[in-house]
């Protein structure tokens, strides 16, 4: 009985915590320097415009060459999220998240088996072709081990794990190391 009242306190928390954390997600305001950039277009006098925009295109190429500044399109912030996919990394706008429906949200990967090696107890460790490294935290057996190759599909389980499809078989539980 005890164990039961654990779980659903446990569940309780979960679910509180995950509220909490949903109502904290405000956008992240443009970076200064193309709020300065912008501020240019209410400027009526043309060649002053025209000034306006030349210094703080220099001060936004100077901080992009830097990296204090990062420009990105739709597809290369694609990419980066289907890059740490497995990894528990916060939004919080980072990655051009907002309360846009819209958005983009990564919840599976397909890819290929670059290597595999069991590892302790019959657990594989697989890397996947885009360096992708995962390792098995069930005790899951397969009935034919994965090889170079092998079609894998990764995907969002309960709880904040992943599951993996190696060559359609039954799914492993999965966690992302690399």
């Amino acid at each position: 009985m005890r164990v039961y009242l654990w779980c659903g306190f446990m569940m309780i928390g979960a679910v509180l915590g995950s509220s909490v954390a949903a109502k904290d997600k405000t956008p992240q305001p443009p970076p200064q320097a193309w709020q300065d950039m912008v501020k240019c277009r209410q400027i009526a006098d043309s060649p002053a415009r025209l000034a306006c925009f030349d210094t703080q295109v220099a001060k936004v190429e100077q901080a992009t060459a830097a990296g204090d500044l990062v420009l990105a399109d739709r597809e290369s912030i694609r990419k980066t999220k289907r890059g740490l996919f497995g990894f528990g990394i916060p939004g919080g706008g980072l990655l051009g998240e907002s309360d846009d429906k819209n958005a983009e949200e990564i919840s599976e990967i397909d890819g290929t088996v670059s290597s595999a090696r069991q590892i302790g107890y019959g657990a594989w460790r697989i890397t996947l072709a885009d360096g992708s490294v995962w390792e098995q935290t069930d005790d899951q057996k397969l009935l034919l081990d994965p090889k170079s190759g092998s079609k894998v599909h990764i995907y969002k389980g309960l709880m904040s794990t992943y599951r993996a499809n190696i060559d359609g078989q039954r799914a492993l539980k999965m966690r992302r190391v690399m």
